[in-house]
C-alpha cells in the first residue's frame, strides 16, 4: 500500500551556507469513489486510512447510514491512483442514484461539483445532545492531539481529526490527511466502524472551521466541534442552525466559543 509520506531530496539554503539532504513530505493522490462499477466521486487525499475514508465519505455524503451498508469493499492501486471499490446493499444503491453526481476535488475543496447553491447550503441535521464538557477537558484534548499525528510529526503538512470520548476520557481515533475535509471523513469511517457514539464526546480539528466540516459533524451527530483556528462567518450560521457547539482560535491557555456555550462548563464568574 502507498506510503502517506515520501521523501524528497532537497538542498537547505541558509544566509552563509547550503546543505543537501532529505525532508520528509506528505503524499497526496488521486482516490475514486466507485460503487457498482460507476466512478462517483474522486479526491486528492493522503493514501492512508482507505477502509475509513470509503467508508466516511459514503456517510456524509448521504449514500449509507451504517458501515454495514457497504457489503464489499476492494482497494485497487492502479497507476495513476487509487480506486475504492464499493457494493451496497440495495438501500445504498437507491439512494446513490438519487444523488449521483461526479466531480474531481482537490484537497482544499469540500463542496466541489455541488450542483446548486441552495445544496451547498443546505440546513444540516439538527443535534440533540446533552453533552457537558469541562474546560480543563478541552485543554487537555487539543494539547494531546499532537501526539496522534505521527505523520505531521514528521512532514509538518497534514490536518488531522480527532474524536474525544468522554465515556473512555481520551481519544478513541484520530485520523490525518493533506485535505481537512479528509480527515474527518476518515475519522467518520473509523467511529462507523468502530460503533462509537459520536453524541457521547466531540470532535478536535487541527485546521480552520469552514461550512462543509460543520455540515459534517451535524451529519454524524457530534454536538460538539473544536478547532485551532477560525470558524468562518457562514459555518458559524450552521452551527447555530445544527444545534452544534463551536469552539475554535483553541490555544494552550484559551480557546473561544461561538455557538450553544452551554455545553461548556463555565465558571460562575466568567464574565458576559
Amino acid at each position: 500500500m502507498t506510503r502517506a509520506i515520501v521523501f524528497a531530496r532537497r538542498t537547505l539554503v541558509g544566509h552563509d551556507s547550503e546543505t543537501c539532504g532529505e525532508r520528509a513530505i506528505p503524499d497526496e493522490t488521486p482516490i475514486a469513489f466507485t460503487y457498482g462499477g460507476e466512478t462517483y466521486a474522486v479526491m486528492m487525499a493522503s493514501p492512508s486510512d482507505l477502509e475509513d475514508f470509503a467508508i466516511g465519505f459514503s456517510f456524509t455524503e448521504g449514500i449509507i447510514q451504517q458501515s454495514s451498508n457497504v457489503v464489499d469493499l476492494e482497494i485497487v492501486e492502479l497507476d495513476k491512483g487509487i480506486e475504492l471499490r464499493m457494493t451496497l446493499a440495495s438501500l445504498s444503491r437507491k439512494k446513490l442514484e438519487e444523488r449521483a453526481r461526479r466531480f474531481a476535488g482537490p484537497a482544499g475543496c469540500g463542496l466541489c461539483g455541488i450542483e446548486s447553491l441552495n445544496e451547498a447550503v443546505a440546513a444540516p441535521p439538527t443535534i440533540h445532545a446533552n453533552l457537558k464538557v469541562d474546560p480543563a477537558t478541552v485543554f487537555r484534548a487539543m494539547g494531546e492531539l499532537r501526539e496522534y499525528q505521527p505523520i505531521n510529526a514528521e512532514t509538518r503538512g497534514v490536518h488531522a481529526a480527532g474524536f474525544w470520548s468522554l465515556n473512555k476520557n481520551g481519544f478513541v481515533a484520530v485520523r490525518e490527511d493533506v485535505g481537512r475535509h479528509n480527515a474527518l471523513d476518515k475519522l467518520a469511517g473509523a467511529l462507523l466502524r468502530s460503533d462509537v457514539k459520536p453524541a457521547d464526546g466531540f470532535l478536535a480539528l487541527t485546521s480552520r472551521v469552514s461550512i462543509e466540516l460543520v455540515q459534517k459533524a451535524a451529519i454524524l451527530g457530534c454536538p460538539m466541534l473544536i478547532a485551532i483556528s477560525v470558524p468562518t462567518a457562514l459555518a458559524l450560521k450552521t452551527a447555530n442552525a445544527a444545534n452544534l457547539t463551536l469552539a475554535a482560535i483553541a490555544r494552550d491557555d484559551s480557546f473561544e466559543v461561538f455557538t450553544r456555550a452551554d455545553r461548556i462548563a463555565m465558571s460562575a464568574h466568567a464574565v458576559a
